[in-house]
């Protein structure tokens, strides 16, 4: 299976052997872990508040 890079897009094959893998080199592997020490990369929060129960359609009624 081929897969792209995260970083540079170059098609590489998905294989135990590559040791970068998702990334085709260690170079693109670093330029991804320094984005995220630079905080380039963040996850965004909800509005809303989450439930107890994540399988409910309903809010929780006191």
């Amino acid at each position: 299976m081929q897969v792209k890079c995260p970083t540079c897009g170059k098609l590489i094959e998905w294989q135990p052997e590559n040791r970068f893998r998702p990334f085709c080199s260690e170079r693109c592997k670093m330029r991804d872990l320094g984005a995220w020490a630079e905080e380039k990369y963040a996850i965004t929060e909800t509005s809303e508040p989450m439930s107890g129960d994540l399988n409910s359609s309903t809010p929780n009624s006191l």
